[in-house]
Order: structure tokens, then sequence, then C-alpha cells
């Protein structure tokens, strides 16, 4: 499986990162608050584990990077996602980075939530699911 973190407006949009994952690659993923990971999730860290982290350059910044580096130093494989900046607060040891455009802070999940649509379409491409009819999703919601 794999886990999405985010803090602040950015964990919602982890949510949508991994159920995006799931509806299209089948694979587990869940997204969790950044902030809550002491508090459970941690545990699920094993070696070579993918965790995306959405690390907007916001007042959470540093605390979400200070959770990234937890999960790096159990063996996760990290895939920052920021905004552009000339500091370098985080950690080498991560697998890849993707920095977004700087905008304002309207706009801003916007362009975060992008590179998780494309990480989802792109592991079904390369898992052989055929991205256009995703088994068991109903194109409309029904009230009852």
């Amino acid at each position: 499986g794999s886990m999405f973190l985010g803090r602040g407006f950015s964990y919602p949009i982890a949510l949508e990162g991994a159920l995006k994952l799931k509806e299209l690659s089948y694979v587990h993923a869940e997204g969790y608050p950044a902030g809550e990971m002491k508090h459970g999730p941690l545990a699920l860290i094993e070696e070579g584990m993918p965790v995306v982290v959405l690390a907007p350059r916001d007042n959470y910044y540093k605390k979400t990077i200070s959770n990234m580096q937890e999960v790096i130093a159990r063996g996760a494989r990290v895939l920052l996602i920021t905004n552009k900046s000339k500091d370098e607060v985080f950690s080498e040891n991560i697998w890849e980075k993707i920095e977004v455009e700087n905008t304002n802070d309207d706009l801003l999940p916007f362009l975060l939530t992008i590179p998780l649509q494309k990480l989802a379409y792109y592991s079904a491409l390369k898992l052989g699911y055929d991205i256009d009819k995703p088994r068991n999703l109903a194109k409309s919601v029904t009230v009852e």
C-alpha cells in the first residue's frame, strides 16, 4: 500500500490523491493528516513503502517536512509535492520531488492536485488497467 500526507488545506487533497490511486490503479492507499503520524499511522511505514507528502510552503511547511523526515527515517520512498522556492529545507533522501508553480493561496490547491491525478493515471497505465473504464465505479450517484 501507499500513504498520502498533508496538513491544513493539503490534507483533503491527500485524501483525494489516495482515492484516485485506488479507483484507477487498484492499489491500497490511505490519506492521513501529517500531524497525526505519531498517533498510529507511523507504525504502518515499512522499508520501501511509497509515501506522497504534500508540503506547500505555508505555515505548516516545516512541521510537514519534519513528519516527512520521520517516514524517510523508517525507510519510506517519499514523493514530495511542493511549490517552488529558493529555500531547501528538506532531506536529500527524497525519492522524487515535484515542484508546482507559485500562485495565490486560492489557486495553489488546484496545482497540487494535478500531480496526484497524473500519478493515478500513469500508475493505472503502467499496471495495464483501462483508465476510461475503472471497475465497480458508477458515473452517477443515486440518492435514496
